[in-house]
């Protein structure tokens, strides 16, 4: 797996070793190398590195600094490089993967890049956890029928009827009441895939086949499975929004 490698270090010397050092590494690409925090922290936001080489004392802001303000997941891996053992403890405090005293020893440098490799399948999946833990879990509308009772997923419908202070969700053969007002339900389907194209209509842009103008305000939506929908909404806008447009 080729590392995606970030170096912070104001001291140009101490850049060109690691530099040197990684060269002789296989799989390892430096992405940015750099002398301050302000630019570490765009290149984290923009490059998405696996590990920053990251020095401690630096002018300003320091290598702790850095730590906190990266808040944009994937994290990467944190590796600090100092000349100065006395901040090792708050190093492992903050979650760095490692600490490396300055001169880097090549022998020491290959033992934290296979600390990196060996961390990242964990950190990748505990990113996926929480991406999923955070993702919003489908709309399901529950219904009844006789003394049946269901839940109906957005993409099982194909286009919904307002009935009184009832809508009607069609969904296959099928028909379902569901007390729910028209523009509740507007807020609540996903608006890339449903358009209301009426007062009384909402359709799913999926389903539909061909539309046909009937008069200047009154169009048909034909859906795939042969069900006519009239519609008084704009013909091209319609047909934009099922191409995709």
């Amino acid at each position: 797996m080729r590392l995606r490698i970030v170096i912070v270090d104001d001291e140009r010397i101490a850049r060109q070793r690691l530099r040197r050092l990684l060269a002789r590494e296989a799989d390892t690409e430096i992405v940015v190398e750099c002398a301050c925090v302000e630019v570490a922290l765009a290149a984290d936001a923009e490059d998405s590195p696996d590990v920053l080489f990251l020095d401690i004392q630096m002018p300003g802001a320091n290598g702790f600094d850095v730590v906190k303000a990266l808040d944009t997941p994937p994290l990467p891996a944190v590796v600090f490089v100092t000349a100065f053992d006395q901040h090792a403890v708050r190093a492992f405090e903050t979650c760095a993967l490692d600490y490396l005293l300055k001169p880097v020893a090549p022998a020491r440098l290959a033992k934290t890049l296979a600390r990196v490799r060996a961390s990242l399948p964990q950190t990748k999946m505990r990113i996926a956890a929480l991406r999923e833990a955070d993702r919003p879990e489908e709309r399901r509308f529950f219904v009844r029928s006789g003394a049946r009772t269901a839940f109906i997923g957005p993409n099982e419908i194909d286009w919904i009827e307002a009935c009184g202070n009832y809508a009607i969700l069609h969904v296959g053969l099928r028909n379902h009441f569901l007390r729910e007002t028209m523009s509740a339900l507007e807020t609540l389907l996903p608006s890339d895939d449903f358009l209301r194209v009426s007062r009384s209509a909402i359709l799913h842009l999926d389903r539909v086949e061909g539309v046909h103008i009937v008069g200047a305000d009154h169009h048909i939506a034909q859906l795939k499975d042969g069900q006519r929908v009239n519609f008084t909404r704009s013909v091209r806008e319609v047909i934009s929004r099922v191409r995709g447009v």
